[in-house]
């Protein structure tokens, strides 16, 4: 009788990022590294270095993941240390030999799917590397020169040659790549929107508000508004200092917090100066206790340029606080009625400042919208939903083959 034949060990997933910034990118590609286990993956997740000035995430790693950190894989242009990457994630690819090749964030699209063509060239009729890419944002407007944006929209159509499949976070970024950039066919888009562990915001109630306020020292029925994310030009915090500046006027002893830090932080805390507010304004650096900021806080102000999927948007409505942003990118996806949030035009001082205006002047509307966007983000944005949502590709694209 012969022996059984050993059975197959599971799939491997070559998991590629940019690096771990703060950011709803960091937090899915960390996520997913581990979560797919129990779909019968395995995963190795390649990182690279942070930027100056940029909040680390990479405490979100769990001691059992598999993890390479690349020092020379840099969100900046750098041909020399471009090429090691390159090669490394090449060497890489032939060592675990993976049956996926999924790349986040624009740097680790370019070379990890770059890698990945290479090694699939190599393998001959061996099982290949399906390549799958995440849009959870692009770099195609507001980001670079109108030369340099030309450039890479042409690196990302010949990318998306090689790539099996693409998601985008939601439908407003595939319709963008789609038909304003004429990026890859409709047939290989799949929508899947981020997930997150919100948990810590869904269990904000009425006494983890009193407790945030204590612990950040704002007296008792004091107006806040607050924001988070990077101290960046596409963040837009000029705007939204301008728009503080218009609700003190209402709201005299209204405070402004800041989370977040950046290349820009003093920037802005010349312009709070120059506006007369800086006595309003609290810039409180990269925080790990976003839970307390969103307890604390009235509305929540977003003022971007652009947005992928806006995670401190959704993590605010999550904690029953209701947002005001701008209409760009994915915020229409998160805000998708008046009845769980307010939008106003890009770069509108004005609208942003009526909206919030009109939310810090009516107790019972703002609980009633943070309430129903508490309800709908936590249907829609959960972490357990993206990891099947997630598998489901895979499988789609096993099938496929």
């Amino acid at each position: 009788m012969s022996a059984s034949k050993p059975p197959s060990p599971p799939p491997a997933i070559a998991r590629v990022i940019t690096r771990l910034n703060i950011g709803g990118p960091s937090i899915q590609a960390v996520r997913l590294t581990t979560a797919l286990n129990d779909h019968g993956y395995t995963s190795e997740l390649f990182h690279g270095r942070l930027g100056d000035g940029e909040g680390d995430m990479s405490y979100l790693i769990p001691p059992h993941a598999r993890t390479t950190y690349l020092d020379t894989l840099c969100r900046p242009l750098s041909p020399a240390n471009d090429l090691r990457t390159l090669i490394r994630l090449f060497r890489e690819m032939r060592r675990m030999r993976p049956r996926i090749v999924h790349t986040h964030m624009a740097k680790a699209g370019l070379l990890g799917r770059l890698a990945a063509a290479a090694y699939n060239l190599t393998r001959g009729a061996s099982p290949r590397a399906m390549v799958v890419h995440t849009y959870h944002g692009h770099v195609l407007d507001g980001y670079f020169s109108k030369l340099m944006t030309a450039v890479f929209i042409g690196l990302e159509r010949q990318l998306a040659r090689v790539s099996d499949a693409i998601i985008a976070i939601s439908p407003a970024i595939r319709a963008d790549l789609l038909q304003t950039y004429r990026i890859g066919r409709e047939s290989q888009y799949r929508v899947v929107a981020l997930g997150f562990d919100l948990a810590p915001f869904a269990a904000v109630d009425a006494a983890a508000r009193v407790e945030a306020r204590r612990t950040l020292e704002v007296p008792a029925g004091v107006p806040v508004v607050a924001t988070v994310g990077r101290l960046t030009a596409i963040k837009q915090h000029h705007l939204f200092l301008e728009v503080v500046r218009r609700l003190v006027a209402d709201h005299p002893t209204l405070v402004a917090l800041i989370a977040g830090d950046g290349e820009m932080r003093g920037e802005l805390e010349t312009a709070a100066q120059r506006l007369g507010i800086a006595n309003h304004v609290r810039f409180l650096g990269w925080r790990r206790d976003l839970a307390t900021i969103y307890a604390a806080t009235d509305v929540f102000l977003l003022t971007s340029r652009n947005e992928g999927t806006p995670v401190a948007l959704i993590e605010a409505m999550a904690s029953g606080t209701p947002g005001v942003s701008t209409d760009v990118g994915g915020v229409k996806d998160v805000i998708n009625s008046g009845d769980v949030g307010r939008m106003a035009p890009f770069d509108d001082a004005a609208g942003l400042a009526a909206a919030a205006h009109h939310l810090l002047a009516d107790p019972a509307l703002r609980a009633a919208i943070g309430a129903r966007a508490r309800t709908q983000v936590l249907a829609r944005f959960g972490v357990e939903r993206l990891v099947a949502d997630i598998a489901e590709v895979y499988r789609g694209l096993a099938g496929g083959r």
